[in-house]
């Protein structure tokens, strides 16, 4: 008999309302099921990489197709050995179903076929990121979690209807969603998926046709939601599909890709093409830098997000910041 999985959660001593098992035991049964599924499934793509590794060769159309596989069964092992159980974002539930359903970096299903994480970027996954009191989009309730070492340190509940309260909603106003609003910028950027909100959502997931400009100061969240949104759109637009298209980020210099090179991978997306602007021009190599006297980087203002394919609208400033 397989001993009992360890609980997902680490809770500090000052959360300890929030290990309440009947807060968390269903959150702990689920994520017992994704690790079971996560071990499957690594073990069946470490199976079929080395298969397709020892396999001949081939020539023309057959070898490019077996490189492909290579690369799809690689990026998709590394990211399930990266993250493990903190693949999951949060959950949200139904008004009127009890069930849970949970959001994922990727989407993950076991044995059986039922779902246990739903991919970020699909329809199902879009009231998780984009409802609000005033448009809760059918949720009774949404929880996000804050992962640290593998383990679950905090989580945050939001309540939509009265009904909401009776799914074992933690509420509280110290949770790690706030937290990580108030989070100073690291070498990297942050990881901040689970923190996108509805309008930066809206950008994210904007159709594709046409141009889509969205224009803010320093530390508005542009590179956040112009990273997310080609990790969307390389997954729901049919044009960018298995060798249909790709998507080019085009970044001021070196360090600014840098900076961002972590994130895609981590939103499920490897295949990516990033260089700067030097890049694409003949005589880039030779270019001098030249910097703007007008707006000083310090003293630019900070402003509100606009977006549109002809310029009009506008949204409020985001916490998220890139």
């Amino acid at each position: 008999m397989r001993p009992p999985s360890p609980s997902a959660f680490d809770l500090p001593g000052r959360l300890s309302p929030k290990a309440d098992p009947a807060l968390i035991a269903d959150d702990d049964r689920h994520f017992a099921a994704v690790a079971e599924s996560l071990r499957r499934t690594v073990a069946d793509l470490s199976s079929r990489l080395d298969a397709q590794l020892k396999a001949p060769g081939g020539v023309g159309r057959a070898a490019m197709d077996r490189d492909t596989e290579v690369h799809r069964l690689t990026a998709r092992l590394r990211a399930l050995r990266r993250f493990g159980l903190d693949l999951c974002l949060g959950r949200v539930v139904a008004d009127g179903d009890p069930d849970p359903v949970y959001i994922g970096r990727l989407g993950l299903t076991d044995s059986t076929g039922r779902r246990l994480l739903v991919d970020w970027r699909s329809p199902a996954a879009e009231p998780f990121f984009a409802a609000t009191h005033a448009r809760p989009m059918g949720l009774a309730s949404r929880r996000r979690y804050r992962w640290t070492g593998g383990r679950i340190s905090d989580y945050w509940d939001e309540v939509f209807t009265a009904e909401g309260l009776e799914h074992h909603a933690a509420l509280d106003d110290q949770s790690a969603f706030i937290a990580s609003l108030g989070g100073s910028r690291s070498p990297r950027m942050r990881d901040v998926l689970a923190t996108i909100q509805a309008d930066q959502d809206a950008v994210i997931r904007a159709g594709s046709r046409g141009a889509l400009v969205v224009d803010g100061g320093p530390g508005t969240g542009k590179t956040v939601v112009a990273l997310h949104r080609s990790a969307y759109l390389l997954h729901s637009d049919p044009r960018l599909g298995h060798r249909r298209g790709g998507v080019l980020f085009v970044g001021p210099h070196q360090p600014y890709l840098a900076y961002v090179s972590d994130v895609l991978p981590s939103l499920g997306e490897e295949g990516v093409r990033t260089c700067t602007l030097r890049d694409l021009v003949p005589e880039g190599a030779g270019a001098q830098e030249e910097t703007d006297r007008r707006w000083p980087r310090s003293s630019r203002p900070r402003a509100w997000w606009r977006r549109s394919r002809r310029p009009s609208g506008s949204t409020r400033n985001h916490p998220a910041r890139g």
